[in-house]
């Protein structure tokens, strides 16, 4: 008995009807319960057709948008005739672009006059060096581990969010520190998403 092999659906740029009812729709920021909210929609949506994700956000904890992201890219594998779209409303900021990083370029939306903020990961920690000297250096050590890891895990964000695009890593990398706000029109001249609805 065969099989028919499920063939993915075509990435042609969508118009503005195709926005009209979000199957997930987000406001606020990145965190747990916004992640709670975001898998139970996901779960009620049909796995076909076009599903479109909606939020709007000026931030949070972009280990959160990642996990989202995570979602997006294993769902769109396991459901190859089902469209994941992003549409971004009013501000995606930060953790917003993280998770709009995980879209494929086609699949990227922002509505009129959205404002897009890509910055650096932020640390606010205070390292206390206190005991033996070798307890001490291991402490210094892990610290600055996790600052490397995390720098590279921002910067795999940055790669995966202007692949396609005219930015290069070396703007972003200049421009981040000290927020880089882009708006709609533009990140579509710039080619970072699709279009703007």
């Amino acid at each position: 008995m065969s099989q028919t092999a499920l063939i993915p659906i075509e990435l042609s740029p969508l118009e503005a009807r195709d926005f009209d009812a979000p199957r997930v729709c987000l406001t606020g920021e990145v965190d747990y319960a916004m992640y709670d909210k975001f898998r139970a929609q996901c779960a009620a949506a049909p796995c076909d057709g076009l599903m479109v994700i909606e939020l709007s956000t000026l931030g949070g904890d972009p280990e959160v948008a990642r996990m989202m992201g995570e979602d997006i890219r294993y769902q769109s594998e396991l459901h190859p005739e089902r469209r994941i779209v992003f549409l971004g409303k009013a501000a995606i900021y930060s953790a917003g672009a993280t998770f709009m990083s995980f879209f494929a370029r086609p699949n990227r939306y922002l509505t009129r006059g959205t404002r897009l903020m890509i910055h650096e990961r932020k640390m606010d920690k205070t390292l206390q060096i206190v005991g033996p000297l070798t307890t001490c250096i291991a402490s210094v050590r892990a610290m600055l581990h996790e600052l490397e890891h995390s720098i590279i895990i921002q910067n795999e964000g940055f790669e995966n969010l202007i692949n396609g695009s005219d930015v290069t890593m070396d703007e972003v990398l200049r421009l981040a520190p000290s927020n880089w706000y882009l708006e709609a029109q533009e990140a579509q001249a710039r080619g970072l998403i699709e279009g703007v609805i």
